[in-house]
């Protein structure tokens, strides 16, 4: 990692809402590997969050979520993983979970801020 901070990332898929108990289910004990693989692969402080119309807002910290995404992508169980999960969601013409990510732009961090004020005392 570095001197430098791990990058924070947003993102959105849709949920289709006639399976979203279901892929609440799935996600209340992920495979053990996979969480293995995640953490390998640089996946930090990495969250779900849902709406109660399928809504997926996601949150990980890693050094460069392309680069985790490419990692994940050479693991045998991340490939299991998102075929199982592929058929929870909408919108993604074809491709796995993790490659539907919409990356939203990061507008404000609060420590970011603060920290650049104090610095200026």
């Amino acid at each position: 990692m570095g001197d430098r901070a791990p990058m924070r990332y947003c993102f959105l898929l849709q949920v289709r809402p006639d399976r979203l108990d279901e892929y609440k289910e799935r996600h209340r004990q992920v495979w053990p590997e996979m969480l293995a693989a995640l953490r390998d692969t640089g996946w930090r402080n990495y969250s779900l969050h849902v709406r109660e119309d399928g809504l997926l807002v996601g949150y990980v910290e890693c050094d460069d979520l392309a680069a985790a995404q490419r990692a994940m992508a050479e693991t045998d169980v991340n490939a299991r993983w998102q075929a199982e999960m592929a058929q929870y969601f909408t919108g993604l013409d074809g491709r796995a979970p993790d490659e539907g990510f919409l990356v939203l732009e990061e507008v404000f961090h609060l420590e970011d801020q603060l920290s650049r004020t104090e610095n200026h005392r």
